[in-house]
């Protein structure tokens, strides 16, 4: 199992994984699964300041991460929003737990010291939407920090939202963001 840079040869599998979420899940609000070129636009737009990653097991790509803006006003820049999609054949073997720490490896590096999720939740657990994702993010130290009702509608129901944080730092005077294709491939 490897953990490694997204390229944007990577879209057309990580488009599969992702669909499963758009059609059988409301973890995404999504209604539409993007296709490979638009995908690839939205992975070449994170991937010019942020970090997205993919998992592999035998030579075949379990999952992927990757960080985005929180805001685009620049007071935000110490702040990001993680994201994670793995194939559903992969889950409860440990590869989301190595895939988001190495985005927050990523992102420190960077100089990011606030990771924020955004996490569709529901009123009860049904076929569409569990808190597996809320309860993922706590065990990884994340906490609940805002919660919006009914905000999403998909499979003619509403859901909630939440938002979970983890600071990982608190510095008085932060250095500048150095955008993740500027670090050192060593340093990564």
């Amino acid at each position: 199992m490897i953990i490694r840079n997204a390229t944007l040869e990577d879209a057309a599998r990580l488009v599969e994984i992702y669909d499963y979420y758009v059609q059988k899940t409301a973890i995404t609000f999504e209604y539409q699964t993007p296709s490979v070129i638009a995908f690839q636009q939205r992975m070449k737009k994170t991937m010019e300041m942020y970090p997205y990653l993919v998992i592999v097991d035998n030579n075949t790509i379990m999952g992927y991460a990757y960080a985005g803006h929180l805001n685009v006003r620049e007071a935000y820049d110490w702040s990001c929003e993680m994201t994670i999609y793995l194939d559903p054949s992969a889950r409860k073997k440990g590869y989301g737990k190595k895939l988001y720490f190495a985005l927050e490896e990523a992102c420190k590096k960077m100089g990011i010291t606030n990771f924020y999720a955004c996490i569709g939740y529901p009123q009860k657990d049904d076929a569409y939407l569990t808190k597996n994702s809320a309860q993922f993010h706590a065990h990884l130290g994340y906490k609940e920090n805002g919660y919006f009702h009914h905000c999403g509608y998909k499979f003619h129901r509403w859901y909630d939202m939440i938002w979970m944080e983890k600071i990982v730092d608190v510095v008085e005077h932060p250095k500048p963001i150095i955008p993740y294709p500027n670090i050192k491939e060593t340093n990564r």
